[in-house]
């Protein structure tokens, strides 16, 4: 597979999980790669897992250089920039993400830092770079099922919910501004995943029986990293070129099914 022969793409959370299982398949259709991560430990463990066609960095994905840097240091290793792909986020549960009447002022903020500025200056980075380079390019964003599926008797963290809405709501309107500098920018929104973050639910014997029916595909099950590849792909080839400003779910049937 060459899909993406020639590209230069940085992701923001490649470390883990959704993030590495991308880069992987990244680097197998052809492209090169910058991976960050929070991590140390993760941030080495990429390295050598990647290879040569790959630069791990540890970094912040909340503080405004990280992108910049890793952007910064995607041209200077391989030539030239082409896709972002944002994962970096999570849940603010143990910052005090809850149900609104147990939501504490620290928990919205960390949430919404954690999720929505995150991604706000990674998306900020990538398009004053590809301004710079004179060229277009493509974002895509993580989004989740639950900024517009909700799921009340188990995933019950309206941070996050509104920080996963506003995702879509800040992409479309990018999108819309710069579209005519051909950079197009999209959402991927999961369910239900295998990822360190999902720890909680994916012990959850009850959590687990609700997924059997709210995720019915393939046996009714959580979702495993690389359903998600070949959509990321896709969006990070040329065979999305004509697409821009869209959310795209990848859950199993989450948001077409009661559960």
């Amino acid at each position: 597979m060459s899909q993406l022969n020639n590209k230069n793409i940085v992701i923001i959370g490649g470390t883990t999980g959704l993030g590495l299982s991308a880069a992987k398949a990244f680097i197998v259709s052809g492209a090169n790669v910058v991976v960050v991560g929070r991590n140390e430990e993760s941030v080495a463990t990429a390295k050598n897992t990647l290879g040569g066609k790959a630069v791990a960095l540890s970094g912040d994905a909340t503080r405004e250089t990280t992108a910049a840097n890793a952007i910064e240091t995607c041209v200077k290793e391989f030539g030239s920039f082409d896709g972002l792909y944002h994962v970096a986020g999570g849940s603010g549960r143990k910052m005090g993400d809850g149900p609104l009447h147990e939501l504490t002022l620290e928990g919205w903020n960390k949430t919404m830092e954690l999720n929505l500025t995150s991604l706000m200056l990674s998306n900020q980075a990538a398009i004053k770079k590809f301004l710079a380079l004179k060229k277009g390019g493509t974002i895509l964003n993580m989004g989740s099922v639950l900024g517009y599926s909700p799921s009340p008797q188990f995933f019950t963290t309206h941070a996050y919910a509104a920080a996963k809405s506003a995702i879509i709501g800040f992409s479309k309107s990018i999108a819309a501004y710069y579209a005519t500098s051909n950079i197009r920018i999209n959402v991927i929104a999961p369910a239900l995943v295998e990822t360190p973050m999902a720890q909680r639910a994916a012990n959850d014997e009850s959590i687990l029986s609700f997924i059997k029916t709210k995720q019915p595909l393939d046996g009714g099950r959580i979702g495993k990293p690389e359903d998600l590849d070949g959509l990321v792909v896709y969006f990070m080839s040329d065979a999305s070129a004509f697409t821009t400003g869209q959310t795209i779910a990848v859950d199993g049937g989450w948001s077409v099914s009661e559960g």
